[in-house]
């Protein structure tokens, strides 16, 4: 039990110091090299868990990725369920604006590295399924509205990365006018669901 403790706290110190490099440097800066002095490790002792760059940059988005699905499936199915799960995906506390910033360096580092395609691809798609999720809870099951509501979703979390005035404050907000204008609308007289 104690080897799994330390693979799990050696991994997690890993992940945190490629988060750091990303947060600090960009996505180009992530190497097996960077993320052990990070950490405070010897490079060699991360060959084998980590061989090549492309290992270090999928594990640390695939953590982003676990840390997301683990809050929202623990979130009560309540009458702010889906408030709360979108909340989840937008950079509204320290530890989301990093992962945000990891999030939005694969999306960028994507689309020239296609061993990072199938990670994000992933990342997308459970973000895609929390929003249909979403859209359920409102009321609707329109693929135009889960469309819009990950679109929404994803343009709240660029702005409160890039744009200083763009707070979490701010995007709370914007989430719940969004939402509440969202839910009049589904409930008007004679409003499609679909």
């Amino acid at each position: 039990m104690a080897r799994q403790l330390d693979h799990e706290a050696r991994d997690r110190a890993v992940v945190e110091a490629a988060w750091r490099v990303i947060s600090r440097e960009g996505m180009t800066a992530l190497t097996v090299r960077s993320v052990a002095k990070e950490a405070g490790l010897a490079p060699s002792s991360l060959r084998y868990s980590f061989p090549t760059q492309s290992t270090v940059r999928e594990r640390a988005i695939s953590a982003v990725l676990e840390r997301l699905q683990e809050r929202v499936t623990a979130l009560p199915r309540d009458g702010a369920w889906g408030e709360s799960a979108l909340l989840e995906l937008i950079p509204v506390d320290d530890e989301k604006h990093t992962e945000a910033v990891v999030w939005l360096a694969l999306e960028m580092a994507a689309v020239a590295d296609v061993e990072l395609q199938p990670v994000r691809a992933r990342a997308n798609a459970y973000i895609r399924a929390v929003c249909h999720d979403v859209a359920a809870w409102l009321g609707s099951d329109s693929d135009d509205f889960v469309d819009q509501l990950h679109a929404f979703v994803d343009g709240l979390t660029l702005h409160v990365v890039v744009r200083d005035e763009c707070t979490p404050a701010w995007a709370r907000r914007a989430l719940s006018i969004y939402l509440n204008e969202a839910r009049q609308r589904l409930e008007a007289p004679g409003a499609s669901r679909g």
